[in-house]
């Protein structure tokens, strides 16, 4: 058979609109699947972001739970309970439980509210020995300064921020979360008592003396006094609550995206 070039050129013309065909086909499902994937891309990313955006709203609103609680303690009797000159104090509970259960950013957030909410308190309803909690109040001579502030928030902010890195140092070494929350409690309120009165004894020894008409010497007594004492208390009550309210609240925060391991 022999096949003329009219024939043969139309034949090779149906070859290539074949060939061309089959590469557009190829062409635009390659595209399609480009833009598929991008699609899919886009819907994990922002599905993602939401995720994060959700988890960051339930973080705060967490948070926002803890400065609730400091604050309402602040302005109950639960807070400070006055013992003499000082106070036994319950405001150290929630720092260390943020610091413990949320870590030790939000356990110096929390430990700043205290700080504020001691500082305010100090400047609301003064005593004889206020101006070391804040410098906008006078007592005879004796006024706060800026080292009132120091004590204010200083220890405080440390109580959370230390509680948070110690109980994750602890539950890595020891992988015992009761044991680890327990240790961190009552170790930082130890920390935070001597952190208070270390400070009031370096920047206001005299002017604390004076102000309670004793000598700096009986004010040595009564620190030890108050740190065998209150200090102990307030250890022991820490030891025994912030394990178990930490682990009653780690569900609801480790649901949240919070893990302080």
């Amino acid at each position: 058979m022999i096949m003329n070039k009219k024939n043969s050129c139309i034949i090779f013309s149906a070859n290539e609109t074949v060939i061309y065909l089959k590469t557009s086909i190829s062409m635009i499902s390659s595209k399609y699947l480009l833009l598929d994937s991008l699609y899919l891309k886009y819907e994990r990313q922002e599905e993602k972001t939401m995720n994060s955006q959700k988890k960051r709203i339930q973080q705060l609103t967490l948070a926002a739970f803890f400065v609730a609680i400091e604050v309402i303690m602040s302005v109950t009797p639960i807070g400070y309970i006055p013992v003499g000159a000082l106070s036994i104090t319950t405001m150290h509970l929630p720092v260390i439980l943020a610091g413990v259960l949320l870590g030790p950013e939000f356990g110096a957030g929390i430990g700043f509210v205290f700080g504020l909410t001691s500082c305010v308190r100090a400047t609301m309803q003064p005593g004889i020995t206020s101006f070391v909690f804040t410098p906008f109040v006078q007592v005879g001579n004796m006024h706060g300064n800026a080292f009132s502030l120091l004590i204010a928030f200083g220890p405080r902010i440390l109580l959370g921020y230390l509680s948070g890195m110690m109980y994750r140092f602890i539950v890595r070494k020891t992988n015992n979360k009761a044991l680890s929350a327990t240790l961190a409690a009552a170790l930082n309120t130890i920390i935070h008592t001597l952190l208070v009165l270390g400070g009031i004894w370096v920047f206001f020894a005299q002017p604390y003396a004076d102000a309670l008409n004793i000598t700096t010497g009986a004010l040595a007594i009564a620190f030890f006094t108050t740190i065998t004492t209150n200090g102990i208390l307030e250890t022991v009550l820490a030891a025994i609550v912030v394990p178990v309210l930490t682990r009653a609240l780690r569900p609801a925060a480790e649901r949240m995206g919070i893990k302080n391991e």
